[in-house]
């Protein structure tokens, strides 16, 4: 097992063992956006959690020290990327930033807080990435305001298809310290789901708008 599949699979221990990762592909979930989905991930209850929230900002720390290399910034994206950023700018005696999803309405509108330098090399902290499209939003607004994004990283990535190619399209690096791949495999081999369980999730992640909708005619 090399050093990233390592984190991988203790992450996605951690964040089963409580419960921030809530597996139900029997009985899914809505999300906001009327998606069902067998899994809901909640990764601000790891702050909860000394030794967890150590864990992630010393793999964090670790991933760009050995994958990036020497960088001016860590900017969070608001709001559960902005303690995690914290901590990790924190450890690693950085400048920290963190991109609104929406412009302050008073005062200097700010969509980003906090000082930007033009060309600071800087890498983005999020908790959470499903197709990436609000945390490519806080990555364009960092570049428009003359930084250089380096790369993104995540706590857990749901690996959909359509992230990896939105991530592409936005020439935008990105590694995650855990993703849904790893974390069926790990809840499969300690019995947190059986084959049959494992088979439904394994066919999500591959589409989820078609899950959704077979689950959605199961329930009529």
């Amino acid at each position: 097992m090399n050093h990233m599949s390592e984190i991988e699979q203790k992450i996605a221990e951690f964040l089963l063992q409580i419960k921030a990762i809530k597996l139900e592909p029997t009985n899914p979930f809505t999300w906001a956006s009327g998606l069902k989905s067998p899994i809901y991930c909640d990764n601000r209850i790891t702050l909860s959690y000394p030794t967890i929230r150590t864990y992630i900002r010393q793999k964090f720390s670790e991933v760009i020290h050995e994958e990036i290399g020497s960088i001016d910034m860590i900017s969070g994206v608001a709001t559960a990327g902005i303690p995690q950023g914290v901590l990790v700018a924190q450890d690693l005696g950085l400048p920290f930033t963190y991109v609104r999803s929406n412009a302050k309405g008073h005062g200097r509108q700010n969509l980003i807080e906090g000082e930007v330098v033009d060309g600071q090399r800087v890498v983005v902290i999020e908790d959470l990435v499903s197709t990436g499209k609000s945390s490519l939003a806080a990555v364009q607004a960092l570049r428009d305001a003359g930084c250089n994004v380096v790369a993104l990283l995540s706590i857990f990535s749901y690996n959909l298809p359509v992230a990896e190619e939105n991530f592409k399209n936005a020439k935008c690096r990105f590694i995650s310290l855990s993703n849904y791949d790893a974390l069926v495999r790990y809840a499969a081999q300690n019995q947190f789901i059986n084959e049959n369980e494992k088979s439904l999730l394994d066919s999500w992640r591959l589409d989820p708008e078609k899950w959704s909708e077979e689950q959605s005619e199961k329930s009529e």
